[in-house]
């Protein structure tokens, strides 16, 4: 069986998730990663059920809310764990 994400594709990601996006991983992993008092995240890898995590030494994976059956449907699963990250925390998110 063939997958969504290549290891070009899932190296981009975890690039583009830890250089733009450190912030959100850091809310996501905080609301929905089981560690409230996370002092930092960085994406470790990325696969068809989940995204996973580093926060602070500690491994962290979040299940996406449905499977990646093709790459660009990570963009808008991320979204939907921001924003319900940002929900949970009462933060204001931010448009996408």
């Amino acid at each position: 069986m063939s997958t969504p994400l290549t290891p070009d594709a899932v190296e981009a990601i975890k690039r583009h998730m830890n250089d733009d996006h450190a912030a959100d991983a850091l809310l996501i992993v905080r609301a929905l990663g089981g560690k409230p008092d996370a002092t930092s995240a960085r994406t470790t890898d990325v696969d068809t059920e989940a995204i996973h995590f580093e926060a602070d030494g500690e491994p962290i994976t979040v299940k996406w809310p449905a499977p990646i059956v093709e790459r660009a449907q990570v963009r808008k699963e991320v979204v939907v764990l921001y924003r319900r990250a940002c929900e949970i925390l009462g933060v204001e998110a931010r448009g996408h």
